[in-house]
């Protein structure tokens, strides 16, 4: 029996694969580019999985690829871009998953934000931008006020994000979205003021429960770029059942009623704000620090999802583990990605610290303002969230993502 995986987010394949293999399914990656999944792929068996090249966004071409594999019985999306195909595939194919409509709804930020609105679970309301031009500047003004935030209703990775201070930042930001390529539109919204934090969560059938939330440190305004996470951070026991209970409902009212969900919120004077619902388990190393965390493989859960079966992750006391924190790695100046110096000061450090690969040697960085930025990650362990979060950090000073400014005029000179 196999559960087929449209691409697949960066860290978390060698979970997936022995997550499947324990519970007696096979797994198929379907990818436009192997190379893409290296570190996780170079750490499994050869056969630990079949991995069919091919253009994941053509949905024919990979919905008659997906007819010919025999015992076909579910397909996991895990990644924001591939989520559309995802629903797309699962609908013609017949496969157990949500409605698609429902995953439409998660990738436009926009309009979650007005459903939300309309349901009483968030103060502001979204505003789209039809034209940024003089009248659009007016009408943010008149009916988001300061501070605000323009950003993609597609967009993924703090990616074409700006935030609005005063007037002048607006005129520069509304100037500079229209030459940007947005895999949606426009659209401003009110600007929470407050600590950052992920609810990684598992709904089922409906209910939702709450498995822990990760810290999200950003860097200083006005840019958006995630820098350290750290998981789980400790709530106190009535502010964690309020907040479970909150995302129960904000859950349901945009009809999620399975599967992970990675909820961005602000936790701001008045209580918590929903910046955005992302219809999966967390990026980077959230997966990897979740499974250590709880101590389960928390990908079990996302095959059974995929098989239409409740998840037992739902339910019972988890095992427990160490807390993880985790700093990405970006270098002090765009260039050609050369390597990275200090990894050997990592064995002598407290809390097991290791380096996750993103980028490989030769790799071309240009943004460093969003996570398209970061060459690797920092991962380390401790006993609570707080002193994970120190010993990554020290582990991550320890470290230089290097570059070649150079390297940026090559070829041609």
């Amino acid at each position: 029996m196999t559960v087929a995986c449209l691409e697949s987010l960066t860290f978390g394949l060698g979970h997936l694969v022995r997550a499947a293999g324990r519970l007696g399914e096979r797994l198929l990656l379907l990818t436009r580019d192997p190379a893409y999944y290296a570190y996780e792929l170079d750490r499994l068996p050869d056969d630990a999985l079949d991995v069919v090249v091919t253009d994941t966004f053509d949905v024919e071409r990979t919905a008659d690829l997906l007819r010919r594999v025999p015992g076909l019985r579910g397909l996991i999306s895990s990644t924001d871009t591939w989520t559309l195909a995802g629903a797309a595939l699962t609908e013609r194919l017949g496969l157990p998953g949500l409605d698609p409509a429902v995953l439409r709804l998660t990738r436009d930020k926009a309009a979650v934000r007005n459903r939300l609105h309309d349901a009483g679970l968030t103060r502001g309301r979204a505003i789209d931008v039809a034209e940024p031009d003089c009248q659009a500047r007016g009408l943010l003004l008149k009916e988001a006020g300061l501070p605000l935030v323009l950003k993609d209703t597609a967009g993924t990775g703090s990616q074409n994000v700006w935030l609005i201070r005063d007037a002048g930042e607006l005129d520069a930001a509304l100037a500079e979205a229209s030459g940007r390529d947005l895999k949606g539109r426009l659209f401003a919204e009110p600007y929470f003021s407050g600590p950052v934090y992920s609810a990684e969560t598992l709904t089922w059938d409906g209910r939702t429960r709450l498995l822990g939330v990760s810290s999200r440190l950003m860097s200083p305004e006005p840019h958006f770029r995630e820098e350290i996470t750290a998981f789980p951070v400790a709530f106190p026991a009535p502010q964690r059942t309020s907040l479970e209970r909150r995302l129960d409902r904000v859950l349901a009212a945009i009809g999620y009623t399975d599967r992970f969900a990675h909820v961005e919120f602000v936790l701001t004077a008045d209580g918590p704000e929903v910046v955005e619902v992302n219809p999966r388990i967390g990026g980077a190393l959230v997966g990897e620090g979740m499974c250590r965390a709880l101590g389960v493989n928390v990908y079990e859960a996302m095959i059974e999802a995929a098989l239409g079966r409740r998840p037992r992750l739902m339910e019972g006391d988890l095992p427990g583990g160490p807390a993880v924190a985790f700093v990405l790695g970006y270098p002090a100046a765009p260039g050609v990605f050369s390597g990275v110096a200090g990894l050997d000061r990592l064995t002598d450090m407290p809390g097991t610290p290791a380096w996750y690969p993103v980028k490989q040697a030769g790799d071309l960085i240009e943004h460093l303002e969003d996570s398209r930025g970061y060459a690797g990650i920092v991962y380390a362990e401790a006993e609570t969230a707080e002193l994970a979060t120190h010993r990554a950090v020290a582990a991550a000073g320890a470290l230089r993502v290097l570059t070649d400014p150079a390297g940026r005029e090559a070829p041609g000179g």
